[in-house]
């Protein structure tokens, strides 16, 4: 990619390349009426254009340019600039520093073989413009005010530096960027392939931890049954020992999910429902496991409402937040859901007290958490989920007091 991003570069350098040679030719024949073979120098820069015009198609058609093929690219123009040199002077011309602007475009960017490849080349055609070369014709020197032929020369000098110093920032200023571009890609990939390394490890640890909790949960269940028998005629332990086994049935429905959806698809899983009955699904599930906690539920959108494919793994990262916000206020939760044609927004507003600036920085992150007994992975494992669905999460202080916790989610990802 960075080749080709390059190549689009020397596409412009070599555009404006050839612009300055007709200028030149232009004012050597009108101004300094200089007897060029024109002929044979209108060809070459004719040639150079049609190598441009090649250089824009592979553009155009092929999505990614090789190293190989950059060098060549190199290769032709430092050919096609000795060319127009060999008519015109030889080493005596002022621009046969020019020569050295491919040069350092290789230097630049290409690797080590093919810049000394490079540098030979430019050595090469150089020594022989010092032998073989037509010369240049006498011009009116009437024309530049009796400047005398020296003093053309060092303007010529002048001018062919002021070409190459903009031409070499020109190009070295968007190599530079694309190289930041290249480096801030491979920073962003590599720091993805750690979050990602980190969740398969998460993973790991949640489905060994499923296969091992498996035991004490069959051992629990089975002391439930026996309390229960234990104290058919007392409905006061009855009821208790009733919430006791639900728990351990909801244990088991977890583990089991864990177990089931290991390395399974999401459409393998899922099912079809609309977004307003699976927020109110979702609202009750959550709220048999925390019954203690009040939550309002506002829903507002264009009905009738679209139709998503469910995933365990969304349901539970809305619980992880509903969790949190209970955590945080148990008095009241608040949900507000809404969507459109695009996107799906859920807020999650809690009544607590708020998080400072360096708390609300880390949140989020794996293992950090504020809780006396939490492990940190609510928030992780929610921002994985939505990272998943090219979504985002986002926590704000209320003005009134307490945190929101904004999911958004596009509804391309969520609809069948």
């Amino acid at each position: 990619m960075t080749t080709t991003l390059n190549l689009k570069a020397l596409f412009v350098l070599r555009s404006i390349a050839i612009a300055c040679e007709l200028l030149a030719l232009t004012l050597a024949i009108q101004l300094l009426h200089m007897d060029l073979p024109v002929k044979s120098v209108f060809m070459v820069v004719g040639l150079h254009a049609v190598i441009n015009t090649v250089t824009w198609v592979r553009l155009k058609s092929v999505p990614h340019i090789s190293v190989p093929e950059f060098a060549l690219q190199l290769t032709l123009d430092t050919l096609v600039l000795a060319l127009l040199l060999y008519f015109a002077g030889g080493y005596t011309n002022p621009f046969v520093s020019l020569l050295l602007l491919p040069l350092v475009v290789a230097a630049s960017i290409l690797p080590q073989l093919y810049a000394w490849i490079m540098a030979a080349l430019t050595i090469a055609c150089y020594t022989i413009l010092m032998f073989y070369y037509l010369p240049l014709p006498d011009s009116n020197l009437h024309a530049l005010h009796q400047r005398s032929e020296f003093g053309l020369h060092v303007l010529g000098m002048w001018f062919s530096f002021l070409l190459s110093a903009s031409l070499i920032i020109f190009f070295v200023v968007r190599m530079a960027n694309s190289l930041r571009a290249r480096d801030h890609a491979l920073a962003e990939a590599r720091e993805q392939f750690l979050y990602d390394e980190h969740l398969v490890k998460l993973g790991t640890l949640a489905t060994g931890a499923a296969h091992e909790l498996g035991t004490p949960l069959a051992t629990m269940a089975v002391l439930a049954n026996e309390l229960k028998h234990d104290y058919a005629n007392d409905p006061a332990v009855l009821e208790k020992v009733e919430i006791f086994r639900s728990q351990i049935d909801r244990c088991k429905a977890i583990i089991s999910d864990i177990s089931a959806s290991t390395g399974q698809a999401r459409g393998e899983g899922g099912r079809k429902i609309a977004i307003d009955d699976y927020l109110h699904e979702t609202v009750q599930l959550w709220q048999n496991i925390r019954p203690q906690a009040r939550l309002t539920l506002t829903i507002q959108g264009p009905t009738p409402a679209p139709q998503i494919l469910t995933d365990k793994t969304l349901t539970q990262a809305i619980i992880n937040i509903l969790n949190n916000a209970a955590d945080a206020s148990n008095e009241q939760v608040a949900i507000e859901a809404r969507w459109d044609t695009e996107r799906l927004i859920l807020d999650v507003c809690d009544r607590g007290p708020g998080l400072d600036e360096a708390v609300m920085a880390a949140v989020g992150t794996a293992f950090f958490t504020t809780k006396i007994d939490g492990h940190g992975l609510g928030l992780y494992l929610a921002q994985a989920v939505l990272n998943r669905y090219n979504g985002s999460l986002e926590l704000n202080n209320q003005p009134a007091g307490g945190v929101r916790v904004r999911l958004q989610l596009p509804l391309t990802a969520l609809e069948i």
